[in-house]
């Protein structure tokens, strides 16, 4: 309850003195325990394996009302530059600021700032080539998501169109796309 990020079990195995597997145990007991398993009703926090980690929340069921209450009426959304610009850090990580920049359109210097200053982006070293900052999502970010690694986000591949449904939405990309597959062969290779 007293830590700002999720403990691996490992941490606190070595803490407690026990082995890992042991504390896995007890950890999953716990996790069942607050849940209301055998006969108790479930509590108002759970115990949740995010990021790697184990962590104490407040019950999903009660969460609107712990969001009003610290915060207060004041709210801290992400706009849609934001959530677009985490998206692609999220799916394309590591990656540079000029990269996002290219599949976004639009400068994104602001707001990697501000992603990084709300602890959902970290630099993960630099571009050998070019030198350019590399980001990458933190386990702050996972947290938020209730995942435990990038591998967890959902497929996108399958909500975008297929090259055959592409001139629907732009004829001439369409165009350039399709004699493109011509000269790199096609959807399977490398560059789709």
């Amino acid at each position: 309850m007293v830590v700002d990020e999720p403990v691996p079990a490992t941490r606190l195995a070595a803490v407690l003195e026990l082995p890992v597997e042991r504390v896995e145990d007890l950890l999953r007991g716990l996790r069942d325990e607050y849940d209301g398993a055998g006969s108790g009703a479930p509590r108002g926090f759970e115990l949740r394996e995010v990021a790697g980690g184990w962590r104490v929340f407040s019950r999903s069921d009660f969460a609107p009302i712990v969001a009003r209450f610290v915060r207060d009426g004041q709210t801290a959304r992400l706009t849609q530059a934001a959530l677009e610009t985490l998206a692609v850090v999220a799916y394309r990580q590591p990656v540079s600021r000029a990269r996002i920049a290219a599949i976004r359109g639009v400068n994104v210097d602001s707001v990697v700032r501000t992603l990084t200053q709300r602890g959902l982006l970290e630099e993960a070293g630099t571009e050998p080539e070019t030198g350019a900052v590399l980001y990458r999502t933190t386990t702050h970010f996972l947290e938020r998501l209730g995942i435990g690694s990038v591998a967890d986000l959902p497929m996108i591949s399958p909500l975008l169109p297929g090259l055959e449904e592409l001139h629907h939405f732009e004829p001439a990309a369409a165009g350039r796309l399709e004699g493109a597959s011509a000269v790199h062969g096609g959807p399977e290779s490398p560059l789709y």
